[in-house]
């Protein structure tokens, strides 16, 4: 039995249909039920908990051989920092009590480091309470997301302008969902035998400027990456909606990133997606 968190999102459900494509037996929690009839419509079992609810999250692990595990941002929050502690001590408590075989935890490059590195700073601290369960863990450490660039899309539609928090002329490593959630998954299938450590990145490594080629192609019109220097990044993510102490950790990790901070601890395994793909996808 495979069970799966963040199957209504993109990482988890790529596992999600995996597992059961390979005809595995897959229980996927939800927190609405109404979002888990798609999975019962497929054969999978479906579990209603609270990430940050240790009992429930207990109950749904029950029975697991291999569990994937993520901790999702909570962007609406003050504090996000704060705000996921719960949700990993959960994590903690519920592998703790119900000792699947293997976690598979999504995690982050840069997740080595305690701090400095923004909202990662979370990962480290969930690598570590899982690691103390004494259950195998396997941590996913994944590059910035390709569909992140999703949140430009507007500005590169209506002004052919793609506004960049990363160094421009410098290639950056970054990942589509789907391969992070395809290695999750064949990383549940190794079971015990699957590697301490994953780090993933794409096909190759993009500037930002190739990423507003991507658009451009999409669109049919030219978009020019635009460099957001590191005194804007916060009041420009205060503008799209972050509260203000989200948005400074936000820049925090987007200036680690750009000085070389969040690095590979060792050589990243390849995914198959390339970033022309996720912009066709997030231009649609």
């Amino acid at each position: 039995m495979f069970v799966i968190a963040g199957a209504s999102g993109h990482t988890g459900s790529v596992v999600a249909s995996t597992l059961l494509a390979a005809g595995k037996k897959v229980r996927v929690i939800v927190r609405d039920e109404n979002k888990g009839a798609v999975w019962k419509a497929q054969g999978a079992e479906v579990a209603v908990a609270e990430l940050d609810d240790a009992a429930a999250l207990g109950k749904a692990l029950a029975g697991a051989d291999g569990v994937y595990a993520l901790v999702p941002p909570a962007y609406g929050a003050d504090d996000l920092l704060a705000a996921q502690v719960p949700i990993t001590g959960a994590w903690a408590q519920a592998v703790a009590a119900a000792r699947p075989r293997h976690v598979v935890l999504l995690s982050s490059i840069g997740a080595d480091l305690p701090s400095g590195n923004g909202p990662i700073a979370s990962l480290y601290r969930a690598e570590a309470k899982l690691r103390a369960t004494g259950v195998k863990l396997t941590k996913l450490r994944a590059a910035f997301f390709m569909e992140n660039w999703g949140g430009m899309a507007a500005p590169a539609k209506s002004d052919g302008v793609l506004p960049s928090m990363l160094t421009l002329g410098r290639s950056a490593s970054m990942v589509a969902t789907a391969d992070i959630g395809r290695v999750a998954a064949e990383a549940l299938l190794e079971g015990e035998r699957a590697p301490d450590l994953i780090e993933l990145a794409g096909p190759r490594d993009y500037t930002p400027e190739q990423v507003a080629t991507a658009f451009g192609a999409v669109l049919g019109r030219p978009v020019k990456a635009l460099a957001v220097p590191p005194p804007a990044m916060e009041p420009a993510l205060q503008q799209a909606g972050f509260k203000p102490k989200m948005a400074a950790l936000f820049a925090e990790m987007n200036v680690a990133l750009n000085d070389g901070k969040l690095r590979w601890t060792g050589t990243p395994r390849r995914g198959r997606v390339g970033v022309d793909e996720v912009v066709r996808a997030i231009v649609g």
